[in-house]
């Protein structure tokens, strides 16, 4: 089997609770390319987590830096990108990807999501009085943004984080324009 290398950074994109970091992961090592997950570099930058910027400087600022730092991941060699959830919301970020990288979407339904997130305190979103309905009403608010994304994959209930990555690289497959031979 031939060698390939990735022509363009991987963005994957999709609610909070989709898989974005475990996929990327595991796509990253799939892929042999590097991993790097948007909301941690603007923690890193900022020596503070998501969540204290988003109590400290509000949700304005952290989407202003989150901007910044798509741009920058974006301009670096390829690697597969796992962003924040809110990323694909802004028109900008949603240039930035489409001209430097391919976005895939983990479409994951409902009840699944809140499967995932209930029982998290890192999800500043989600600390309302009713969650639940805070994330319905998220979900309703981007789905069709995230419907922009080039690559749409179904995240199914009971699939393992290697059956969902193997879908990932399946749909990358398609496209001319991700893969390469590696010298």
């Amino acid at each position: 089997m031939r060698q390939m290398s990735l022509k363009k950074t991987v963005v994957l994109v999709g609610m909070m609770g989709s898989g974005k970091t475990a996929v990327g992961r595991a796509l990253s090592l799939a892929l042999d390319v590097p991993f790097k997950d948007s909301d941690s570099e603007i923690a890193l930058a900022a020596n503070m987590s998501v969540s204290e910027i988003f109590k400290r400087d509000g949700e304005s600022f952290f989407r202003t830096a989150e901007t910044r730092i798509i741009s920058r991941l974006l301009s670096d060699v390829p690697c597969i990108l796992a962003t924040g959830g809110g990323v694909f919301m802004n028109a900008e970020n949603r240039s930035l990807i489409s001209k430097g990288g391919v976005s895939v979407l983990l479409e994951v339904d409902l009840d699944l999501l809140w499967e995932r997130v209930r029982n998290k305190k890192n999800r500043p979103l989600l600390n309302t009085k009713n969650p639940r309905n805070t994330l319905v009403s998220i979900y309703n608010k981007r789905k069709d943004f995230y419907n922009m994304a080039d690559i749409q994959v179904k995240a199914i209930s009971g699939n393992s984080i290697a059956q969902t990555t193997q879908c990932v690289v399946d749909k990358l497959s398609t496209r001319p324009d991700i893969f390469g031979d590696k010298i």
